[in-house]
């Protein structure tokens, strides 16, 4: 069983930038492929990023480049999403979720096994 906690997120003027963390425990949950999703108010659960268990493989959507950067600490069971120039539309609540390591990163949420509680984002116009 792993557990995924969220960090790191706020109320933040748009253009400013925020860094959030997903701390993972339990099992080995440094091996696992984590993924980054959200999800606005009225809207669909959207994926954002996903990084590999070694952090050599990331995957992203075309609409989430440029702003949205996934990274990992292994030694410390920690995912970053670092997103910079945030938009207003950038509000909504995140997600990070782990799936087993031998499948890489994807978009497909239904593949993700562990579910955080999430960190609300609220971009301020």
């Amino acid at each position: 069983q792993v557990q995924l906690v969220e960090s790191g997120g706020g109320l933040v003027q748009a253009g400013g930038s925020l860094r959030l963390s997903c701390a993972a425990s339990g099992g080995t949950s440094s091996l696992y492929t984590m993924g980054w999703f959200r999800q606005a108010p009225g809207k669909e659960r959207e994926f954002v990023a996903a990084i590999g268990w070694s952090g050599e493989r990331t995957y992203s959507p075309d609409s989430m480049k440029g702003r949205f950067t996934i990274s990992r600490d292994n030694a410390k069971n920690t995912v970053h999403l670092q997103i910079d120039s945030l938009k207003p539309e950038d509000t909504a609540v995140y997600y990070c979720a782990a799936r087993p390591p031998q499948y890489g990163p994807t978009s497909r949420s239904y593949t993700y096994d562990y579910w955080g509680q999430g960190t609300q984002v609220t971009v301020s116009a």
